[in-house]
């Protein structure tokens, strides 16, 4: 994460030009660490958010706040409302090129006369705070973390006490006005190129890698090992990037590895050393800290409600799988029922030799080359009861033979519905379609409904499958849980168009919108590429890819959704490879499927 003085600088840039004179209507507090002040401005209303969470500190105007406020305002919440609503933002400004942000807001005081307090927003990983004090003697009112003498005997933050920065050893980028202060600075540190550079406040380690990147020199070279005129180049690159800040030239932006789907970084400047990766870009810096942290706390909810998933699945997986081996050995040994038979038989026709209280009799066994057996015989059983014995073993095990089969089909589609359905939670790519699995899972029993959740009936919004468009301009349909599958097999798709599956292997449902006999054989393997990668086998060789006309599917009355039987169909072996996979990628869109 890359909150840093640059970022802050244009935050900095962007909230004097949006809020100043603006008016403080509302203030909330919907997490203990976290504050949302509503500021109305020329007939527009600006969400500014002041977050002092540990992990993610930050502040930037928001749109996409949806944080419920509890039922009572926390106390901190109640003391910015005393002293803030109603207040006018005369100033927002940087400390020494730092991650704070003063925020000056003049209102009335209790005796009605205009007094200034200053909100400060340090923004410093698990010691980030937000701070309220008074401008004229810095006396400060409450924060929303307070910080005692037992924790820290260094800096307190407590009602009383007079503010002071945090401490800072560090020389702010922007005071730095010719080569020879930069070098003496860099020359005495004896570190990497990297940490020397953040000698400097402001600095975080991805816009030092930037500045060495720009240079052409290794992050990784040891100070005392460059060469004057290769200081100069990092100086060079230095100022160029400053001077640029100092003019309030911003290039807000997010770095995006689309490969992997994941967010990289973000910046007000542009992060030139990942030219080979995607950017968004806007020139708001709020927008792209809106974006970031909200696709970052989305992948986080995602995160936890699959792992919460993915734990439940893997136990009733674990549970299904010891099951399904319990009934296999039960079936092995019921399998060697015909012996009892054989017994019996041999018992019956030697009935003449066995005398009651005997312990075993030694036969000819005619069904195996007359070769001599041993049988066990009941010292208390006569010699009829002894062969019945064995007659009603024989039976009772060739009954078992029959009930063992049909549950071991029922415990093998068990298995082949929760590894499908682990398979699609890892597919999830949206809390609506984790929330699909959770309700499916519950009308499947394989969790209990929530007695508070029968009563209410909430209609959820419905996640959509993605669509492709092929090289020869083919709409090809993913499902990518158990739903969509059913939508797109059963529903969606016409009887002539074709559909594809990983054979015998965990998967989505492809479906290509075409209806006639000529498929282009590009859409085909661009298909059924897709039907591999949306599959269990993604990182697998020579996948096996059934496919068919819609018309050739069955679904079984009381089968498991997504559950699908066909015939008539041909394989296709394909290895899904990343750069093929995000060629197709690129024509992804997001659909209505009722349209």
């Amino acid at each position: 994460m890359a909150l840093d003085g640059i970022v802050i600088n244009s935050l900095e840039y962007e909230l004097n030009n949006k809020l100043i004179d603006g008016k403080i209507d509302k203030v909330y507090q919907p997490e203990k660490d976290e504050i949302l002040l509503n500021i109305r401005k020329d007939k527009i209303n600006y969400k500014l958010l002041l977050s002092a969470n540990s992990s993610n500190p930050r502040i930037y105007l928001t749109n996409d706040y949806d944080k419920k406020n509890p039922t009572s305002p926390p106390m901190f919440c109640m003391l910015l409302r005393k002293h803030i609503q109603s207040g006018i933002i005369k100033k927002i400004e940087q400390s020494n090129f730092d991650r704070i942000l003063n925020i000056h807001i003049e209102s009335l005081d209790e005796l009605k006369q205009r007094s200034t307090k200053i909100i400060t927003i340090e923004i410093m990983g698990k010691h980030s705070n937000i701070i309220l004090y008074h401008k004229d003697n810095n006396k400060i009112i409450d924060s929303i973390k307070r910080i005692p003498f037992s924790i820290s005997g260094i800096r307190q933050i407590i009602p009383g006490h007079v503010y002071q920065n945090p401490p800072n050893q560090k020389l702010s980028p922007l005071e730095i006005s010719d080569f020879k202060d930069f070098f003496n600075i860099i020359k005495s540190n004896n570190f990497k190129l990297e940490k020397a550079l953040l000698s400097f406040s402001g600095i975080s380690p991805i816009i030092a890698r930037e500045i060495c990147f720009r240079s052409n020199i290794n992050p990784n070279e040891l100070v005392f090992e460059l060469k004057e005129f290769e200081i100069e180049r990092v100086y060079n690159s230095f100022f160029r990037l400053f001077s640029q800040i100092k003019n309030k030239i911003y290039y807000p932006c997010i770095v995006i590895d689309k490969k992997i789907d994941k967010l990289i970084d973000f910046s007000s400047i542009k992060l030139t050393l990942f030219n080979d990766l995607s950017y968004i870009e806007n020139q708001s810096i709020s927008f792209i800290l809106d974006e970031y942290y909200y696709k970052k706390d989305l992948r986080q909810r995602i995160e936890q409600k699959s792992s919460h998933l993915k734990k439940l699945i893997t136990k009733k997986l674990e549970r299904a799988y010891n099951k399904l081996k319990k009934q296999n050995e039960e079936l092995k040994r019921a399998n060697k029922a015909d012996i009892y038979k054989v017994k019996g038989e041999l018992i019956t026709a030697n009935i003449y030799l066995i005398n009651k209280g005997m312990e075993f009799i030694e036969v000819n066994n005619y069904y195996d080359d007359n070769n001599l057996i041993k049988i066990n015989l009941d010292v208390n059983l006569t010699p009829s009861s002894n062969a019945q014995k064995y007659f009603k073993r024989y039976n009772k095990l060739k009954n078992a033979i029959k009930e063992l089969n049909k549950q071991i089909k029922l415990t093998k589609t068990d298995v082949n519905y929760l590894e499908n359905t682990l398979y699609s939670i890892n597919n999830s790519e949206s809390l609506i379609e984790l929330e699909e699995i959770f309700y499916e899972l519950q009308n499947e029993k394989y969790i209990k409904l929530n007695e508070n959740k029968k009563k209410t009936k909430v209609k959820q919004e419905e996640s959509k499958p993605k669509k492709f468009i092929s090289s020869d301009k083919i709409e090809i349909y993913v499902g990518k849980n158990n739903k969509q599958n059913d939508y797109l097999s059963l529903k969606f798709a016409d009887k002539m168009d074709y559909w594809l599956h990983t054979k015998d292997i965990p998967g989505s449902h492809v479906i290509i919108k075409y209806d006639k006999d000529d498929l282009p054989e590009d859409t085909l393997y661009e298909a059924s590429l897709l039907a591999a990668y949306y599959s269990k086998a993604r990182q697998s060789s020579n996948v096996p890819v059934d496919y068919t006309r819609v018309k050739n599917l069955k679904k079984p009355n009381k089968s498991k959704p997504g559950m699908v039987v066909y015939e008539t169909n041909k394989t296709i072996y394909v290895t899904p490879n990343e750069e093929d996979i995000v060629k197709i990628k690129n024509n992804i869109l997001e659909i209505d499927l009722d349209e």
